[in-house]
């Protein structure tokens, strides 16, 4: 279960802040969700962007059912101008916004949509631990019931997402490391070529070169395997922001999962790399 990084900041001292809190935690989640589902229609990622547009429906329930039980119990819609601080944020996409197209998949969304609503029920239990009345108190643990709801309903579309995932497995490719690296290598010069004159080519060179020193120092002592290779898909591997990103999430897992310290020490010495020449692969060309 996902937990809050600090204690809320926000103290609730009436329902019509509880109410209002709710409210803006359902619409921060409905916003967030609405920019991914953009961001997958402009990439030409139909599939996903009806994911996203699922979450923003799911979302968009929830936010109904706070209005109307804030009416219920109030009289009135939730309404943010009391609030003596901003909301706590619960909700974050945990780079979906940020990386490559190619890398993102259902699984993945409904990961993350999990892990947002366990952090909204960690909200809500806390809140209702520290609430002043009885009348606060069963309201934060209503919210916290109806957190919970969504948890296992999201759940179970997250595993109905890993077992079609499992299913279309055999559409990928097998890689090693140094294939990838070699694969990256070869993409990163084409970039530079392509790009000849312009103030990013001969960084993307240096580039090559390290990721084919990287490739030769793994070819003659392996770090391990790592499952993310097992089954990469073709457009994945094909392009380089997608196979520079891949190859970071793999040294990211073996920098956490190896036996040995110097293996997680290279690991993540290799990940730093990734992370520099990312920085680069994301900039426009210059001329």
């Amino acid at each position: 279960m996902s937990r809050l990084g600090t204690e809320p900041f926000i103290r609730i001292g009436s329902l019509e802040e509880l109410f209002a809190v709710a409210a803006a935690m359902e619409r921060e989640a409905i916003e967030g969700y609405s920019e991914l589902a953009g961001r997958m229609h402009r990439e030409d990622r139909p599939a996903l962007a009806e994911v996203f547009e699922r979450l923003v429906a799911e979302e968009t329930m929830h936010l109904g059912n706070v209005e109307h039980w804030s009416h219920r119990m109030t009289g009135k819609g939730p309404d943010l101008s009391p609030l003596r601080g901003a909301p706590d944020a619960t909700f974050d996409d945990e780079g979906a916004g940020t990386v490559a197209p190619e890398l993102m998949s259902a699984y993945r969304a409904f990961s993350m949509a999990v892990r947002n609503e366990e952090r909204a029920f960690a909200f809500w239990t806390y809140v209702a631990a520290q609430s002043t009345s009885k009348e606060l108190q069963k309201a934060a643990e209503q919210m916290a019931r109806e957190e919970l709801d969504h948890v296992a309903r999201l759940r179970r579309e997250r595993r109905l997402a890993f077992h079609q995932a499992r299913a279309a497995a055999t559409d990928g490719e097998g890689w090693t490391l140094p294939a990838l690296e070699n694969r990256v290598a070869a993409l990163l010069g084409e970039t530079a070529r392509d790009e000849a004159g312009s103030g990013r080519a001969r960084d993307m060179e240096a580039l090559a070169a390290a990721a084919r020193a990287r490739a030769g120092t793994l070819t003659h002592a392996p770090l391990g395997e790592t499952r993310l290779l097992k089954s990469v898909k073709p457009e994945v591997s094909a392009r380089l922001r997608p196979a520079v990103e891949l190859l970071l999430d793999c040294y990211l897992d073996l920098g956490e999962r190896l036996p040995s310290q110097a293996g997680r020490d290279q690991a993540q010495a290799f990940a730093a790399e990734l992370l520099d020449c990312l920085s680069v692969v994301r900039e426009p060309a210059r001329p």
